[in-house]
């Protein structure tokens, strides 16, 4: 189906994971109670229930959810219902012990926890095909039946398997992606050690070997294991949109999470989400949330997404967990919307008594009742969501892009590198932050996405460059873009085979420039770049030695042997420009360079904001915008307007010439007609 409103998912969805296998009957009413009103229109429910709904291998009981689910329709809550096979029951594990996964030295994990079973598994797919076909027929026609919530963040704890059934599974997958044993020798370049295959059953997996494994082997493995959650994503999906075809399907996804290829996934989801938790006292959560709103909108060409779970209050697993200051949860959940979420939910409903989360943070707290500081926010929350309901399914429209690639991710920090320091969401986020701190609207894109809609893109650490990706970075350029490349960029191809010829053999015509040699620093190096306004930045972690041809310098390195070098070029290619930025510079150089370049093009913030505020803008596509003013600092802040007269959405309020926001303040300003 194409996107995800339906007549159930109108306006803003609110809520948050419902467990209430884990609670008497008697409490499901006072539940209700709570939920209507918190304004609570949407919950998850059974994600992980197997156990309960199926009590044996062929024994089902749907009893208790029946109920629950007359009494969520009878109430106005509509159910995100969960396939529950994101944690196979105990009976499983024991007649079929072969469905749990083993780790990279060939140790079998056992039941107790949960994400137990092994991907490839026919098994455990099969067990999974019949639960979901039962509850699909089941609910189809169910009036409280919204939306399906497949398994549950896929690959979090198991993302590697490395069991007899992954092996054989591997084999046909490489089979089918090089066709011949020759090919595949070829990619992997395996007559380096003496790693030459001759057939298909010699390949094993890139397990626990003496030292590092073949690069080409482990990239595919990589690939091979997002494939193989995928597929048992698939196994559910396609068996919900073949019974319930107007009902969207979808599952949650980690934000900026390694293993697997969201991008990829997204294809196969109808409305893309993710679970947000950034650490509450660092001071940079809510850059962390605005990268990943930002990647997860981009996933599905700007559609609307979902935040599917975040914490009220405190989370239970890192090793210290504070809470969430007064309006920061409220604070951060309207970030979500100001960056382009339809919907804000938590784990979970209400705080369990037992069990590993027990300790985790809840909308109804251990309290039990609506007189917590927590339930009042989350009250609070749900009214504020309903006063700005107008806004639901306007859009963010974006100038610049990030590019962003799983496979170069998994490529460039496998080991054997020339630096392990050199981390592909740290280059990510360097160039996201200045952007985000200026308040510059930005997408993600694939490698191979057309760009034509964008003034700007920068693809940082490019280092991997499959078929095709020189091509469109050219044409790019070549047509007007800017686009900035960073250091170790341009390296290898789509099998971390490297690109022969001078560095960086695919763009050298594009940049204007070789790299003729480059010093991966040591943690405690660093140098400094000098601008030719007389600037002077600290720069580390990388220094490439730089041969024009073409380009011209923007920054020299200051010291060193290559004191004099070019660090930062710039060369016309086309109608276009294209940078270079040879090191890590400091935040300070980056936001320089960034805002030279939107300044250059064009694009300016909606509103001049002091630092700590966060400005974001949705349109709907009859013109009907909404700026989003948040207070992320410590103490109150005053921010001036573009003239005009204007209505906060969040109140009625008039606001005209300036606003004063308190400490996690937030206004939505829709301009008045003139």
């Amino acid at each position: 189906m194409a996107g995800w409103r339906t007549e159930k998912l109108q306006g803003f969805c609110y809520g948050g994971d419902y467990n209430p296998e884990q609670w008497p009957e008697e409490v499901w009413l006072e539940d209700m109670r709570l939920m209507k009103k918190a304004g609570v229109n949407l919950v998850s429910v059974g994600i992980f229930s197997w156990a309960v709904l199926q009590p044996g291998a062929d024994n089902y009981d749907f009893a208790w959810l029946d109920r629950l689910m007359d009494l969520l329709a009878k109430h106005g809550i509509y159910a995100d219902l969960a396939t529950a096979t994101a944690s196979p029951p105990a009976w499983m594990a024991v007649n079929h012990p072969d469905t749990l996964p083993v780790d990279k030295r060939g140790s079998r994990y056992r039941h107790g926890s949960r994400q137990h079973y092994c991907p490839n598994s026919h098994v455990y797919r099969d067990y999974a095909a019949r639960l979901v076909r039962r509850l699909a027929e089941r609910y189809k026609d169910h009036p409280g039946l919204a939306m399906w919530h497949v398994n549950n963040e896929y690959g979090c704890h198991i993302s590697e398997c490395y069991c007899s059934s992954c092996e054989h599974a591997f084999r046909v997958w490489l089979e089918k992606r090089y066709g011949t044993i020759d090919e595949l020798n070829a990619r992997w370049g395996t007559n380096f050690w003496s790693q030459k295959y001759y057939r298909w059953d010699e390949i094993g997996l890139p397990a626990h070997t003496p030292t590092f494994a073949n690069p080409g082997q482990q990239l595919d493995y990589r690939r091979f294991m997002s494939d193989s959650l995928l597929d048992c994503y698939l196994n559910e999906a396609n068996i919900l949109r073949e019974v319930t075809p107007g009902v969207p399907v979808m599952t949650n996804f980690m934000g900026s999470f390694k293993p697997l290829d969201y991008f990829k996934w997204a294809q196969h989801i109808d409305v893309v989400n993710w679970d947000s938790y950034p650490e509450p006292t660092s001071g940079t959560g809510q850059e962390y949330a605005a990268l990943n709103h930002d990647l997860l909108r981009s996933m599905k060409g700007g559609q609307p997404f979902l935040l599917m779970e975040q914490v009220t209050s405190q989370v239970n697993w890192r090793q210290h967990n504070p809470l969430k200051r007064p309006g920061v949860m409220r604070l951060w959940s309207l970030q979500t919307v100001a960056r382009g979420g339809d919907g804000v939910l938590f784990f979970q409903w209400r705080q369990s008594r037992a069990g590993a989360e027990k300790f985790h943070g809840a909308m109804v707290s251990h309290m039990g009742d609506e007189h917590s500081r927590v339930y009042r926010e989350v009250e609070q929350l749900g009214g504020d969501l309903q006063r700005i309901e107008e806004i639901a399914d306007a859009r963010i429209t974006a100038k610049v892009a990030i590019v962003f690639d799983y496979d170069n991710w998994w490529a460039l920090e496998l080991d054997s590198k020339p630096s392990a320091d050199v981390r592909y969401m740290k280059s990510i986020e360097t160039y996201h932050r200045a952007l985000y701190r200026a308040n510059i609207a930005v997408d993600f894109v694939t490698p191979e996405q057309d760009l034509s809609a964008y003034a700007l893109v920068i693809a940082p650490t490019l280092y991997m460059v499959k078929p095709g990706v020189q091509d469109n970075l050219e044409r790019y350029v070549s047509t007007g873009g800017s686009l900035v490349l960073t250091y170790f960029s341009g390296m290898v191809d789509e099998n971390d085979r490297i690109h022969l010829g001078e560095y960086p053999a695919p763009f050298r015509k594009l940049l204007g420039l070789c790299v003729e040699e480059f010093d991966p620093m040591l943690p405690e190096q660093r140098n400094r770049i000098k601008t030719a306004d007389g600037g002077s930045y600290e720069c580390s972690l990388w220094a490439d030695i730089i041969r024009l041809d073409g380009a011209e310098a923007i920054a020299h390195f200051e010291s060193d042997f290559y004191a004099g070098g070019a660090a930062v070029t710039r060369h016309s290619f086309g109608q276009g420009k294209a940078y270079y930025v040879g090191t890590q510079p400091n935040d300070v150089y980056v936001a320089k360079l960034l805002g030279t370049l939107c300044e250059e093009a064009g694009i300016v913030p909606p509103i001049a904001a002091p630092a700590g505020v966060e400005v974001s803008v949705r349109e709907h596509a009859d013109g009907r915008a909404y700026v989003f003013v948040l207070n992320h600092n410590a103490e109150p802040v005053r921010v001036e307007l573009p003239p005009g007269e204007y209505a906060n959405v969040l109140d009625g309020s008039a606001k005209q010439g300036e606003i004063e926001l308190p400490v996690a303040g937030v206004a939505i300003l829709k301009r008045n007609a003139e």
